[in-house]
């Protein structure tokens, strides 16, 4: 049987490489599966301070460690799986009802998140208990 937890994963990020240094572009929906509607990034992250602690009903993310390292502990309400993001050309998928918790962030780390919708404090679950209920109900 597989769950919401086995929809999320590394994607690799086209890469060119060059003496110069190293270009990663994204368009369109050929990487991400979803037009990108936002785009924020995490920067100045306190060590020892954490991120996340939420879930989404409808939004899609590819979250991308454009420079340092974290870490993304991803939960579909029975499984748990963490990801340490630390090269800019590779991203994580997230898909719905996915709660997620990002620590472990290194001096200077920078997290790069494209979403599948506009900000909308409606679509966020940010108590735990609610999330279990709600992602049991969804199956």
């Amino acid at each position: 049987m597989t769950s919401r937890l086995d929809k999320c994963r590394l994607i690799q990020l086209p890469r060119i490489q060059d003496a110069r240094g190293n270009l990663t572009a994204i368009e369109g929906t050929d990487v991400t599966g979803f037009e990108i509607r936002r785009v924020y990034y995490l920067y100045d992250v306190p060590g020892g301070a954490d991120r996340g602690a939420h879930a989404h009903k409808a939004l899609w993310q590819l979250v991308i460690a454009i420079m340092g390292s974290f870490d993304i502990t991803l939960d579909d309400g029975e499984r748990k799986r963490t990801f340490q993001l630390n090269r800019g050309y590779q991203g994580l998928l997230i898909c719905p009802y996915i709660w997620r918790e990002l620590n472990n962030f290194s001096s200077g780390a920078v997290c790069l998140v494209l979403a599948s919708e506009r900000y909308d404090p409606t679509d966020y679950i940010r108590d735990y208990d609610a999330f279990l209920a709600a992602a049991k109900a969804q199956g």
